[in-house]
């Protein structure tokens, strides 16, 4: 449950930087972090709050679904990310003129979601493999 509520909180502020960065590139003025056209208005680190929960408890399920292949289990997860941002951006009318930036949105965050979990995997992997090295040794030095 630690481990959820982590990851969150975490595409929450991984959502809010994207949101702000394009913001900065959208308007055709310099971005000015004192200008009120600027500002974020705090109902919307909420809703993206919120939509994160959802996808997040939809990821419970679909983490049920097993298939031989795992790209379909992708699919299955980006779909869903897709399907939940665009029905939310909908109701909170998010970008309602660009609807194929919120999906581009969501590929990217799920993509760098990925691949900090395959570099966080293999990061222990590596772990583990050192510490069963080292308990190799350790038996192979007392007889």
């Amino acid at each position: 449950m630690k481990k959820i509520i982590i990851n969150i909180l975490a595409t929450t502020c991984l959502v809010m930087l994207i949101i702000i960065i394009i913001g900065m590139f959208t308007y055709d003025r310099v971005f000015d972090l004192h200008s009120e056209d600027f500002a974020i208005p705090a109902a919307v680190f909420f809703q993206v709050l919120l939509t994160n929960i959802i996808i997040y408890s939809g990821f419970i399920f679909t983490r049920k679904f097993e298939s031989r292949y795992a790209i379909l289990e992708y699919l299955l997860d980006i779909s869903l990310v897709i399907g939940v941002v665009l029905v939310f951006g909908t109701i909170f009318e998010w970008y309602k003129d660009f609807p194929w930036l919120l999906a581009f949105m969501a590929v990217i965050i799920y993509l760098f979601g990925l691949l900090t979990g395959l570099v966080r995997a293999r990061k222990d992997i590596k772990d583990i493999n050192e510490l069963l090295q080292k308990r190799k040794e350790k038996n192979t030095d007392n007889p």
